[in-house]
């Protein structure tokens, strides 16, 4: 049997963080993901997809992502129910997401089009090297893990990129 969810589209909201009372991290948000096709009207339609991620993950996704984000969410639909306040049975179906990816810098536009010249790191603080959200728990601010994205390690040299066949993981 599978279960396996994969979605790109928009926060709706900023990501709700809360803790259980053992202190794990969750965040609750919902994905506003474009259907592929036009109504009879000719108009797009959006499906609204509540998700909800665990621990580091929860946090990365409260820190980073917020209203309008272009998100990348892979995980699995969970169903369930509870009852009401009128009594009646109420059913939930949300998706239990093993990875949030962000699919944009965090100050950019949401318009699209070319990559702004200039982008603020994530975090917060004066560090002026930017940054990306790092999955390392309990890093210390000495060990940051900083990528810059202004250099490309490409560009050096005009020629092709030399590769073996050792080099491949196939």
């Amino acid at each position: 049997m599978i279960n396996r969810v994969v979605l790109v589209g928009r926060l709706t909201k900023d990501p709700e963080l809360r803790y259980t009372p053992s202190g794990v991290a969750v965040a609750r948000f919902t994905l506003a993901v474009n259907r592929s096709f036009s109504n009879q009207q000719g108009e797009k339609e959006a499906d609204f997809i509540n998700c909800t991620v665990w621990r580091k993950p929860a946090e990365n996704t409260a820190n980073f992502l917020k209203k309008g984000s272009l998100t990348g969410v892979e995980g699995r639909i969970q169903t369930g129910s509870y009852e009401g306040q009128d009594g009646k049975r109420v059913y939930t179906t949300e998706v239990i997401a093993d990875s949030v990816q962000f699919l944009e810098p965090r100050n950019s536009n949401s318009s699209g089009g070319d990559r702004p010249q200039q982008q603020q790191p994530y975090g917060s603080g004066s560090n002026q090297n930017n940054q990306y959200p790092s999955n390392q728990q309990n890093q210390s601010p000495n060990q940051q893990n900083h990528t810059r994205i202004d250099e490309d390690p490409f560009s050096k040299g005009s020629g092709p990129i030399e590769v073996s066949d050792d080099d491949l993981p196939f």
